[in-house]
């Protein structure tokens, strides 16, 4: 089985998929040691480890390198959060697609962000094309931003997502993400509504997977928050070592950390 069809088909497995997002190749073989069965990136971790700002400013040939640097170092699936695309022009997109899938992603997030639900839709079947052209099954999860943006409230943002969901899935999406809510019986809607599998994003509030795959939910990704553990870490130990240049505090923190020298030779 190709890594492509071995990610899809976790989607549809007995267990919820829980996707760890990684920044770079350290952390994501730090994840798949751990016993992940797929490794997504963060678009926000990649941007900030690399001194750039989430929002579509990445320049697409560091978000290429930052890719097959991570792919080199995993046997699992890698999908890339590659944000809306870095471009709404389909023909440079394309292009992106193409070169995604070259440095060994097999599947990708594409967000709406404000964007016109039909601009986004004409952006998934130009997704679609290029990776068949490129040969690759691409998993294409299509995130909507109707919550995390406010595009809408209440009753009229539940009908956009699955307004946009219906779009999406016509265009040629595989998955739909819906990151914001953590109501579990919201949740249970898009599930139940939703043709494609569902994916929600870790945040305070959300319920665990136990209960996401029993509302239906096939898909759930750290985002941010194991970026922010890291660095949260790293910010306090960075602090105590400054205070008094004491190195006893620094022991635990290197406690059940890999041989990176061994996982990388």
């Amino acid at each position: 089985m190709s890594q492509a069809a071995a990610f899809k088909a976790l989607h549809s497995g007995p267990e919820i998929l829980v996707l760890p997002n990684a920044w770079d190749a350290a952390s994501a073989a730090l994840m798949e040691d751990a016993g992940a069965k797929a490794v997504a990136t963060s678009s926000a971790a990649v941007a900030w480890a690399h001194g750039y700002a989430d929002g579509d400013f990445f320049p697409v040939p560091l978000v290429i390198t930052a890719i097959a640097e991570i792919t080199r170092v995993l046997k699992v699936p890698l999908t890339a959060d590659i944000e809306g695309g870095y471009t709404d022009d389909l023909a440079q997109l394309a292009e992106t697609i193409k070169a995604v899938v070259g440095a060994g992603a097999v599947g990708i997030n594409l967000e709406d962000g404000r964007r016109d639900a039909a601009l986004h839709a004409r952006k998934i079947e130009a997704t679609r094309k290029a990776a068949d052209q490129a040969g690759v099954a691409l998993f294409i999860n299509a995130r909507t931003d109707v919550y995390l943006k406010g595009l809408a409230t209440g009753d009229a943002a539940e009908a956009e997502v699955l307004t946009r969901a219906k779009t999406y899935a016509a265009a040629g999406a595989d998955g739909i993400f819906v990151p914001g809510p953590t109501d579990e019986a919201l949740l249970a809607v898009f599930a139940r509504e939703i043709a494609l599998p569902v994916n929600a994003m870790a945040r305070p509030g959300l319920p665990n997977a136990a209960k996401l795959q029993a509302a239906g939910v096939r898909r759930l990704s750290s985002g941010g928050g194991l970026f922010a553990a890291a660095y949260g870490t790293l910010a306090r130990a960075t602090a105590a070592y400054l205070k008094d240049g004491a190195s006893d505090p620094l022991t635990p923190l290197s406690e059940g950390l890999p041989s990176f020298n061994k996982r990388f030779g």
